[in-house]
């Protein structure tokens, strides 16, 4: 690693202070992305502003018909809440199926939404949910969320706070994932509530996407069969040694079918 200077506010003012006042400087949330960075020399950040002491960035609430999750809420405790498993159970279950026991414990959701990792999973909790993203200084929807791989609408001295979930009438998750990486090769979210009906994909493109034909097709007929016939296009999916666009394209309608029978 190179040297760095080292902070830990425990207000998100202090926190995003510090961000502006060092355009070099990164916020740290639960690291899995940026430590190995730092290890391997491919980022060099003047200092690190970790997040872990800020209390307001912490925790999981019900407020009306919305679940409002922290951003520094670690994957185990949304997989363990009660609040999250009577609202929203497929967020519970999402994030009980993230990675590993060390991942899960570790891995915050904020840190994985502002990373935008295409094999991520929350990515398609926010777009399929419909959720809105709260950050330090506003209110970013999920569409105008995702810009791209790694990439958000987040600003580089804006912190993203907490995210708001609308409750669903019903929702369904189903991913393909890499055996020995556990990333998603692809995944989708269905959902049907008050953002209408959703169907988001992950894993198989360079940032997560709603797929606008099924979501229409489920509307018409809420069941597996809708989604069944409908054929993802290959073009713009990824392709590597792990498997091809058009087996990814193929994966996104078994993935959906799955998502809608767990969605019930």
């Amino acid at each position: 690693m190179y040297d760095f200077d080292y902070h830990k506010p425990t207000t998100v003012a202090d926190a995003v202070a510090l961000l502006a006042a060092d355009p070099d400087a990164k916020a740290v949330s639960g690291g899995h992305t940026l430590i190995p960075a730092l290890k391997h020399r491919l980022n060099k950040p003047t200092s690190l502003v970790d997040l872990s002491g800020i209390a307001e960035m912490r925790g999981i609430r019900r407020e009306g018909n919305a679940l409002i999750i922290g951003a520094f809420t670690r994957h185990a405790e949304v997989a363990s809440s009660e609040v999250v498993q009577a609202a929203i159970p497929v967020l519970s279950f999402m994030a009980a199926h993230i990675g590993d026991n060390q991942v899960r414990n570790r891995g915050t959701i904020g840190g994985s939404v502002s990373n935008n990792d295409p094999a991520a999973d929350y990515p398609a909790a926010v777009l399929g949910l419909g959720a809105i993203v709260h950050t330090s200084s506003r209110k970013i929807p999920a569409d105008e969320f995702f810009l791209g791989m790694f990439t958000t609408a987040l600003e580089p001295d804006e912190l993203l706070v907490a995210i708001e979930f609308p409750i669903p009438e019903k929702a369904g998750y189903a991913k393909m994932k890499n055996p020995a990486s556990r990333y998603v090769m692809a995944g989708a979210l269905v959902s049907k509530g008050p953002a209408g009906v959703r169907v988001a994909i992950n894993g198989a493109a360079s940032c997560v996407f709603r797929q606008a034909e099924m979501e229409a097709a489920l509307a018409a007929n809420w069941s597996p069969e809708a989604v069944a016939g409908i054929q993802q296009p290959a073009d713009d999916l990824n392709s590597d040694i792990h498997g091809s666009a058009e087996y990814r394209a193929h994966l996104v309608t078994v993935m959906a079918k799955r998502a809608v029978v767990n969605a019930g």
